[in-house]
């Protein structure tokens, strides 16, 4: 569960390291933010040289987060920790590699171009 203020790691190579989650999109009144959710954060921690830099405010994709997550199978996956992938507005990311697992889930949310990056789709 991704609130205002939480802190979050980068999956992608864009530059950024640390995220900070200021407003949830498209949920209207819902206070946390789950997998497949998109957030507007503010960049905490950046890789010098690089067109990303600190204290912008970019959108972000959450990929994995330490809240369980329960498959209509019964199935739980839960993940050491919080990440999200910088996208554009149209949905696209911004970086050209993705690290670590992605849940299946994004698929359906028409995710795919982060899907077809990420090495390991759980």
């Amino acid at each position: 569960m991704i609130q205002p203020q939480t802190l979050l790691n980068v999956a992608d190579n864009s530059g950024a390291r640390e995220l900070m989650c200021i407003r949830i999109l498209g949920t209207g009144n819902h206070r946390y933010a789950h997998i497949g959710d998109v957030i507007v954060a503010i960049i905490k921690k950046a890789v010098p040289n690089m067109p990303i830099e600190k204290s912008e405010i970019i959108r972000a994709l959450i990929v994995r987060t330490c809240q369980e997550l329960k498959r209509d199978n019964g199935m739980i996956i839960r993940y050491d920790d919080n990440a999200a992938v910088l996208i554009d507005r149209a949905g696209n990311p911004k970086g050209t590699r993705i690290f670590g697992a992605i849940a299946r889930e994004l698929r359906q949310l028409n995710f795919t171009k982060i899907i077809s990056l990420a090495p390991e789709v759980l």
